[in-house]
């Protein structure tokens, strides 16, 4: 093993960052006692259930008892350990519920993904609890800022947990974080990322000596697939130290090094002329205050005729991410509208040619992550805490659903300048 490579190795593992005591008592030690089911709390659990539509759910208080206002079988129970763990969820469940869920005060029997998919069509429904949005919305907690030193704070907080736990339940090819592409749906995780690749190479419609530049490169995977089979030149931007290192390493492992340049430094600060501009999975860390400056570099950085392609988790409507998703796991984070990326576009008259939806493709992906994570619990649980692992599970359980029942959206976007007539005069170039 090289000097590179024993570098990746010294990934820095921390617990999970929930200060399960100083801010909000979650820890399993202040349990309340759990006493008498009162009148005001299967009161309380039903006018909740009835504001989530009567879901095929039930709520289990600590007694044993359960309260349901759909005939039907349930699907899944929510099981409360004590009566504080009852009110903080009823008060703001999108927020609570994460933490509870984490350190066990709450717990799901049944299936957990199902679960959450019931849950988040009661939340998504305009008539359904719009006190719980409102509360949302007050929440402390404000969206973290992403400016040149929040964007590293915010990057470091996620992506800098350790290469070895991505390494565990991601693809083993390229070591992708980001949507696959599943145009069989029998794929395995690794041929479905493949596809994505050249999916997205495709659409950039590369060739033999292309300049390419990446805004967010996370492990690299891109670069190296870009550079090894489309012949181009490559300079990844990234601002997490692991995955700098990684990719450093793995493109002087394969003979890339002279091709694939990967820098650790912000997109602000991208500088030089490319044929094509690339960004996966970076444009849910960006925020909508910053798409200007984003399209600014954009456009001192893209050739007369050279071609574009954002690739984000998106959503249908404007909303706030996830309070404890943004809390816990991705502070900063906001999925974008196609309308709230506009003005990337708009400011300097790039033409979008093409807009793609792969959301199902999304929970397929992460069905495989899931299913990879939940055989890797006990290495995982030993390099962190069983709180980790509750916590990182409910939120792959939680995406899929929010995938699958259409509140997040998995967007392509491909675009050029307005002046630009050199274009294709159909999509037959994606499919060969």
């Amino acid at each position: 093993m090289g000097a590179d490579d024993k570098e990746t190795r010294k990934t820095r593992v921390t617990p999970l960052r929930v200060p399960l005591v100083a801010d909000g008592g979650y820890s399993p030690s202040l349990v309340s006692e759990p006493g008498r089911v009162l009148a005001a709390d299967r009161w309380l659990a039903r006018k909740f259930l009835a504001a989530l539509g009567n879901p095929r759910l039930a709520i289990v208080f600590w007694s044993g008892e359960e309260v349901r206002t759909c005939a039907d079988r349930p699907v899944a129970r929510a099981v409360v350990r004590d009566r504080g763990a009852l009110y903080r969820m009823l008060t703001n469940p999108v927020l609570h519920f994460g933490d509870l869920y984490s350190v066990k005060r709450i717990d799901i029997e049944g299936d957990l993904v199902q679960f959450l998919e019931a849950t988040y069509r009661g939340f998504d429904n305009p008539g359904h609890l719009k006190l719980i949005k409102k509360l949302q919305d007050k929440v402390l907690n404000r969206p973290r800022a992403n400016t040149l030193t929040d964007s590293r704070a915010n990057i470091q907080h996620h992506y800098d947990l350790g290469n070895e736990f991505y390494e565990l339940w991601l693809d083993t090819e390229a070591m992708q974080y980001t949507c696959a592409y599943f145009p069989n749906p029998s794929m395995t995780i690794e041929q479905a990322q493949v596809a994505k690749l050249d999916h997205v190479c495709r659409k950039l419609q590369l060739k033999p000596g292309d300049r390419v530049v990446e805004a967010g490169c996370g492990w690299g995977g891109l670069a190296r697939h870009m550079a090894r089979h489309y012949g181009v030149m490559v300079r990844a931007f990234n601002i997490s130290h692991q995955q700098i290192l990684y990719a450093r390493a793995k493109a002087k492992a394969q003979g890339l090094a002279d091709r694939v340049e990967y820098v650790e430094d912000d997109y602000r600060n991208i500088s030089g002329e490319y044929d094509a501009f690339v960004s996966i999975g970076m444009l849910e860390h960006v925020g909508p205050s910053h798409y200007r400056a984003l399209a600014d570099v954009i456009q001192r950085a893209l050739t007369p005729t050279g071609r574009g392609l954002i690739h984000t988790i998106g959503r249908n409507r404007p909303a706030r991410m996830n309070a404890w998703i943004e809390k816990r796991i991705f502070p900063g984070g906001h999925p974008p509208t196609l309308g709230e990326m506009m003005p990337i576009f708009e400011t300097h008259n790039f033409s979008v040619l093409d807009v793609e939806n792969l959301r199902l493709h999304y929970a397929k992906t992460l069905e495989h992550w899931l299913a990879r994570f939940d055989r890797n619990v006990g290495k995982i649980e030993e390099m962190y805490d069983h709180y980790f692992v509750r916590a990182w599970r409910l939120y792959l359980a939680g995406s899929i659903a929010a995938f699958n029942v259409g509140s997040l959206q998995l967007f392509q976007v491909v675009f050029a300048r307005g002046t630009d007539n050199n274009l294709p005069w159909s999509r037959e170039h994606l499919y060969k």
